[in-house]
């Protein structure tokens, strides 16, 4: 799943981030980016030529904000781009495919108007082999498919969602849970707390919660 082996060197211990709220990357998922900052623009022209790896995070507006901008969460996935084309005005659109959680141990100096961080991937190694598979059908935690498209039907009710339903019945479970942990409208709040989730059975439940909560009502 990861285009990075699952060699633990094969990290760097500095690398750059981009924070954005809203935005969730999960290990094996595929994040599309419009870049069009100055600065976001040059952290990708550095990136493409390092590796190509680039850590998605989002800012924590409830905590100070530091010299280099607003206080981030603690945790953040590094994502590898894997597409790349560039405008007729300038804009880079890219698409990052998830490799591995981070948590951030301190921010290094920040290059060209980038901010940068020493990560640390260590509690999150099994991202690297692609994480322990979910039983087909679901089973761990109380999760079933069945309940889960049930609650997702009615979230997209709910939220006024248009869904490819022929497109979702095919996808497999773990695909399913990272398309929809990143692609639901969930705050931003909710959206790191999924990326938190130490498991994908875990979090598979938690999406299961977040879909009937916002659902308006649980699973009967």
């Amino acid at each position: 799943m990861s285009p990075v082996t699952g060699r633990i060197d094969s990290i760097p211990e500095i690398f750059p981030i981009f924070p954005l709220t809203g935005a969730l990357l999960l290990p094996g998922g595929r994040l599309p980016l419009n870049i069009f900052e100055p600065r976001y623009l040059a952290m990708v022209d550095d990136a493409l030529g390092n590796g190509r790896l680039i850590g998605m995070i989002q800012p924590d507006y409830t905590a100070p904000a530091h010299e280099t901008g607003p206080a981030l969460y603690r945790q953040g996935c590094l994502g590898r781009i894997v597409a790349f084309s560039e405008t007729e005005d300038g804009r880079y659109l890219i698409t990052l495919l998830g490799v591995v959680r981070f948590s951030i141990v301190e921010e290094a100096e920040m290059r060209r108007g980038y901010r940068r961080v020493h990560g640390d991937i260590s509690d999150f190694r099994h991202d690297l082999a692609g994480g322990a598979p979910l039983p087909e059908p679901m089973t761990a935690k109380g999760v079933s498919r069945d309940r889960l498209l049930e609650s997702l039907h009615r979230y997209f009710v709910a939220t006024g969602v248009d869904a490819n339903w022929d497109a979702i019945e095919e996808i497999s479970d773990p695909a399913l849970i990272t398309t929809l942990c990143m692609a639901c409208p969930f705050t931003a709040i909710e959206k790191q707390a999924l990326l938190e989730a130490p498991t994908e059975a875990e979090r598979a439940a938690a999406l299961l919660a977040l879909l009937e909560i916002n659902g308006h009502g649980p699973h009967e």
